[in-house]
């Protein structure tokens, strides 16, 4: 900076520095002159130094502005990326880019695959030689790769069987946004999404040279055809948000899938602690899951927090997340970080595959990931995170903090006003500029990126993008969903996190908060000495009290004597004012009571459709069975209305009656005065209870309104022995008959079996 000499004022040099001459003194060299001061000599001095400081001032000032200007426009990053860049911005107001309406198709005269054309294409960025996890992308079937160079890839790169866009190759594409996209970045592949585009693309796998696909086979893990009525008829697990959870608007989906102390890139550093999992989920169907996120086994993505703080030095991280785990979609209202490293965008989401300029290189995928989650509300898209579909090795990376400064910084504002954000515009190509640009008012990015946005729109028309117009949101189903989130070995400032017991504690807490105002009543045919307590241990955790009868009485050990039937039940109800329902079985049968969550307590529960059976003259059986049928017919005529009512509708004749397993059943507490009429109905008479049971059951309720939660368990007809019964025990079915237990190392079998489904258990022994 070069100030011009004020005439009234001589410099002298100084060792070769300049500094202004002395001027005369004002002062007399008599001393006793010096107390008369000649005021207009020092008030012409005076001004010559003022003038020449407020001109120095106003140079400097005015260079400073520009300066300012000057490193807001041209900066990678967002000038402090808060809002007082605001007082910049109102001296230098951005107008709004407005899309060209003519906008001409762009020909590819230039490449030599002018005119080659794919639908499912794979786009990686490359900086070295083919790695094996690129090699392997390539044998992957029906899928076109696309490499796309920078700066520092090797001169002479290539690979049989995917096409390679050099930076040369790329300029001479044509495209907009090569203006603004820089040279030694994966933000390029902002190109290779164009060209891919370009040559038919319906689908984009959005890869990294570092991930292999699990199995070889991209179909096999995300949903690839969405138009299918296949497709749109699913129904995915949701995470509660909007009205049920207005609190919420970030969650963390590597809980879902088995890893609660590890945490994606991007998700705000405030929310790392949040690791209770979802009691329910809600019901999604599918067909527009625009957006699908895959999770990455070995490395998958983490922040630099994460790497710095739980890795070892020697040792590379290894971390699995549960393949068994349904995928899981975003709400309109709640949000989770989408990165570019494996994820697939389908063709009415390639809109969203533009990455931001404007922001260093750890923050441009997130932010791009946030950004399209809020427009693809404005379609009814949402995103879905899947399990496990690739393997990406720890190759030892150093994660910068510094790249991701403005993330760890800005991520959780930025969420708070994309959710608040609002547009008026119709158009979604409009409506994304208006977001962009008012992403550059909030400082989230700067102008280059509203400008970026405006070339990537536009080079999107002229490849002959047609954007998708406004779609109305489809509603989540009012259907809950139950899952518990397995709990995966993990890392904890490098140390293994193996241990489960408060992680299943949880669950355990969870089940009681389900069941645990329901009563148990147990019929045990043995002896009740061998396993009265350890029925009483195993269910007793879980529900409200645990009721056991048996033909055997025990006072010491709360043994009720009673028959098989179900003249005694009233007795119990009694007993048992403030429940929801009582659940009835026999100990015969396990019941899986994990499986119970989503069950309406509200509504009957029995094993099985009720059958209907005709008595069959000349047989031995049928002679008993039309005597039970003439004692129904007897307590049937003597019914109230709306029992005898009920129990007609759901009885096709009179020489009809029903026959069931009986084996476990609920009563909701609203049916109980209905069942204990019933019970007085029959007195005396021998109904069996495999025949009073689907009576009582009919005449209270229609079947079609029972809940359908028992009709999936394992009942077998002819298994006798004890030793043949655990064979086909299973997890998955709410309850299993027979499973016969008589004896403590029994009831340890049983125990063993039943700890897949509640891990809890083995702490028992």
């Amino acid at each position: 900076m070069i100030i011009q000499d004020d005439p009234s004022t001589k410099l002298h040099h100084n060792n070769g520095y300049s500094s202004p001459a002395k001027p005369k003194s004002p002062l007399s060299s008599d001393p006793d002159d010096n107390l008369n001061l000649d005021l207009n000599t020092i008030s012409q001095s005076h001004r010559v130094y003022l003038i020449t400081t407020i001109l120095t001032l106003a140079v400097v000032a005015c260079c400073f502005f520009v300066f300012l200007r000057t490193s807001a426009a041209n900066s990678t990053t967002p000038l402090l990326c808060s809002k007082n860049s605001n007082l910049l911005r109102d001296a230098h107001k951005l107008k709004i880019p407005k899309l060209d309406p003519n906008v001409r198709p762009i020909p590819d005269k230039s490449s030599p695959y002018a005119s080659f054309r794919a639908k499912q294409w794979i786009v990686v960025s490359v900086s070295d030689h083919p790695s094996v996890a690129v090699k392997s992308l390539v044998r992957i079937k029906g899928w076109q790769v696309l490499a796309i160079g920078n700066s520092k890839t090797p001169k002479f790169w290539s690979l049989k069987g995917a096409i390679y866009l050099s930076l040369e190759q790329q300029a001479e594409l044509g495209f907009r946004v090569l203006d603004h996209l820089p040279y030694d970045s994966y933000i390029r592949k902002t190109v290779g999404y164009l060209f891919a585009i370009h040559h038919g693309a319906r689908r984009i796998f959005d890869a990294d040279d570092r991930g292999e696909v699990i199995g070889g086979n991209i179909g096999k893990h995300f949903d690839l055809d969405l138009e299918t009525p296949a497709a749109r008829q699913q129904r995915i697990f949701q995470y509660n948000g909007g009205s049920s959870n207005k609190t919420r608007t970030i969650v963390n989906p590597y809980i879902h899938f088995g890893q609660r102390s590890v945490w994606p890139r991007g998700l705000p550093l405030e929310n790392v602690g949040e690791v209770i999992h979802e009691e329910f989920y809600s019901v999604v169907a599918g067909g527009k899951q625009y957006i699908q996120q895959g999770i990455s086994n070995g490395l998958p993505d983490v922040d630099s927090v994460f790497y710095a703080t739980r890795k070892a030095d020697s040792e590379a991280f290894d971390i699995r997340f549960d393949d068994r785990a349904p995928k899981v979609a975003m709400p309109e209202g709640v949000m989770a970080p989408v990165n570019s490293i494996n994820t697939l965008f389908q063709y009415e989401a390639f809109w969203a595959l533009m990455l931001p300029v404007s922001v260093s290189r750890m923050a441009s995928d997130v932010l791009r990931g946030y950004w399209g989650q809020r427009l693809l509300w404005e379609i009814g898209g949402f995103v879905v995170f899947y399990p496990p579909t690739v393997n990406r090795p720890d190759v030892a990376t150093v994660y910068p903090f510094i790249d991701e400064t403005d993330l760890h910084v800005n991520v959780g504002r930025l969420i708070k006003f994309l959710i608040a954000w609002r547009s008026k515009k119709e158009q979604l190509f409009d409506r994304i500029l208006d977001l962009s640009y008012s992403m550059e008012e909030e400082g989230f990015w700067n102008e280059n990126d509203v400008k970026f946005t405006a070339s990537w729109l536009e080079d999107l028309i002229s490849v002959g993008y047609l954007a998708p117009g406004k779609i109305a949101m489809i509603e989540s189903k009012t259907e809950r969903m139950e899952f518990v989130p397995r709990k995966l070995p993990s890392k904890h400032l490098s140390v293994d996190e193996s241990g489960t017991v408060n992680y299943e504690i949880g669950n355990l807490v969870r089940w009681r908060r389900t069941l645990g105002d329901i009563v148990l009543i147990m019929f045990v045919a043995g002896p009740s000495q061998r396993t009265a307590l350890e029925w009483r241990l195993l269910y007793g955790r879980v529900f409200k009290a645990v009721v056991i009868m048996s033909t055997q009485g025990d006072a010491d050990l709360a043994v009720y004597q009673a028959r098989l039937d179900y003249t005694y039940l009233p007795r119990v109800f009694n007993r048992y004012n403030d429940t929801a329902g009582f659940i009835f079985m026999h100990d015969n049968t396990v019941l899986n009571y994990w499986s119970l969550s989503n069950a309406d307590k509200s509504k009957l529960w029995i094993a099985n459709k009720v059958p209907v059976v005709t008595p069959v003259a000349g047989k031995d059986e049928a002679r008993w069975l039309r005597k039970q049928a003439e004692m129904v017919n007897t307590v049937v005529s003597a019914m109230p209305a709306h029992l005898q009512v009920n129990y007609k509708e759901s009885s096709p004749s009179k020489k009809t009656i029903a026959l069931c397993g009986s084996n476990v059943f609920y009563l909701p507490r609203r049916f109980v005065p209905d069942f204990v009429d019933l019970v007085d109905l029959v007195g005396d008479l021998d109904i069996h209870h495999k025949i009073a049971v689907p009576m009582f059951f009919m005449a209270m309720d229609s079947p079609q309104n029972f809940d359908p939660i028992l009709n999936d368990m394992i009942h077998e007809m002819n298994v006798a022995a004890s030793t043949e019964s655990f064979g086909f025990y299973s997890t998955q079915a709410p309850a299993v008959h027979p499973c016969n237990v008589t004896s403590e190392s029994d009831f340890v079998r049983l125990i063993k079996l039943m700890a897949a489904g509640d891990p809890l258990l083995m702490e028992l022994f």
